[in-house]
């Protein structure tokens, strides 16, 4: 019996250990209530577009703490690609492994948050690992974001995105290690300290597309807190803008509850946000999204959701804002947990992604932990056309939990390399997954 015949959730700890695991193409987008999904119903190449029209009544009832107690990765285990996709294992030993980014010469820089450290890894063995692994640095708080500057192909900066400033290294192409101390560029964002000692902590940093702008995100400190009755709010669940020499500028855009990750869409020049939404509303409330971000934008966190949908918990608080209520680009499962987001370049290089991808999304969904059953834990791609979603996404990476809802992974970070293939960091085995495409279709394998 080929893995094509079992049980889609069962593949992922049956098969015996060789090069790359293969699963179906693209097929019909679900919609309605079919789109909503748990870990059992993911696998490559399913598409599903969830609409304002979709969405249940709040249901807090509902509300279920079921996070992922992590489990070792079983024997036989690993993530699952679409057909003609390779996945190997490239780095691990990390602490925290979270954003990652590509350096304009191709060097991969993550931030190993826990540990406060940013890595430098380069190349890839014969036997598929990074060849290269270096501390660039150490001592950072909790850091996340990381941006190069200028932009191009010869940056002298490095930003890191720490919970509660932005700094810079200098740098020059290569470097696999700091020379210097780090410059403070901005000495006070709102962080976890500053509220019950909680809250989202991440940070990322990008700059526009033209280089004059740098955009920070800050997630909230809470589910639905008011900002009008808590302080600690001020300046959270919002994207900020500052001069790339650190001078704030404005609130670019609010009401975002955590903008955990950014990009820039290289054919628009828009910023872009991955976030996550509000808990404790039901099974199939509120939705992640994805969305381009407009300047000046309000995207309803905590008094609305989706369109002008207003949270039961703050029922008639500023009714002047429901009309203002941007609807995101494309809705998530509610509780995936999108965390970093990216795009597929334009320009295509031998061994790249199929014409197909080019200017596509990926994002790499955390996983739930207040839903019944669980779901997210999974790379998805987000279709595009001429810079614009689609409002569908596709199951693209899955596998991270084992058949009876056991969780072994959990993607974070994804980037394209110079050569086009992806990157996923993966803070449940502490690691680096490399995805490239060799046009194969019918071998059912992986490395190890």
């Amino acid at each position: 019996m080929s893995y094509r015949t079992l049980p889609f959730a069962l593949s992922a700890v049956m098969l015996a250990a060789p090069i790359f695991l293969a699963a179906q193409t693209t097929g019909p987008t679900l919609t309605g209530q079919d789109a909503f999904t748990d870990y059992s119903k993911e696998h490559p190449g399913v598409r599903r577009k969830i609409t304002l029209a979709d969405l249940p009544e709040p249901k807090p009832d509902e509300s279920v703490d079921n996070g992922a107690a992590m489990v070792p990765k079983p024997e036989g285990a690993w993530p699952i690609a679409p057909a003609g996709f390779k996945v190997e294992l490239y780095a691990q030993g990390f602490t925290e492994p979270r954003l990652i980014r590509t350096a304009p010469n191709g060097d991969l820089f993550l931030a190993d948050s826990k540990a406060g450290q940013i890595k430098v890894l380069r190349g890839v063995t014969a036997d598929g690992k990074a060849a290269t692994t270096e501390t660039f640095a150490s001592g950072l708080d909790h850091p996340f974001g990381i941006a190069f500057y200028p932009l191009g192909t010869n940056p002298k900066w490095v930003y890191i995105a720490n919970t509660t400033s932005v700094v810079r290294f200098a740098y020059k192409a290569g470097d696999l290690k700091a020379s210097g101390a780090p410059e403070t560029i901005v000495p006070t964002l709102p962080g976890y300290a500053q509220l019950r000692g909680g809250g989202h902590w991440t940070r990322d940093v990008v700059f526009s597309k033209d280089g004059g702008r740098m955009f920070i995100s800050v997630g909230s400190a809470s589910n639905v807190d008011d900002p009008d009755t808590h302080p600690g709010e001020f300046h959270r669940a919002d994207v900020l803008e500052f001069t790339p020499t650190g001078k704030f500028v404005k609130v670019y855009a609010y009401g975002i509850r955590n903008c955990v990750g950014e990009a820039i869409n290289p054919i628009t020049g828009e910023l872009w946000c991955s976030t996550n939404e509000r808990d404790r509303l039901g099974n199939n409330l509120v939705p992640d999204y994805i969305t381009s971000v407009k300047e000046g934008g309000f995207y309803g966190w905590p008094w609305y959701y989706m369109g002008g949908h207003q949270d039961p918990r703050l029922i008639g608080t500023h009714p002047e804002l429901k009309s203002k209520v941007i609807t995101p680009d494309v809705l998530l499962n509610p509780h995936f947990a999108s965390l970093e987001m990216t795009f597929y370049p334009e320009a295509t290089k031998p061994g790249s992604f199929p014409a197909e991808f080019k200017g596509d999304g990926f994002a790499a969904e955390h996983g739930s932990w207040n839903r019944a059953q669980r779901s997210g834990y999974e790379v998805i791609r987000i279709p595009m056309k001429n810079g614009h979603a689609t409002g569908e996404y596709e199951d693209f990476l899955t596998g991270f939990v084992t058949a009876d809802g056991k969780v072994w992974g959990r993607p974070v970070g994804v980037t394209v390399a110079n050569d086009g293939s992806l990157f996923v960091t993966d803070d449940g085995t502490r690691s680096v997954w490399h995805v490239t495409y060799t046009g194969a279709t019918a071998q059912s394998a992986k490395g190890q």
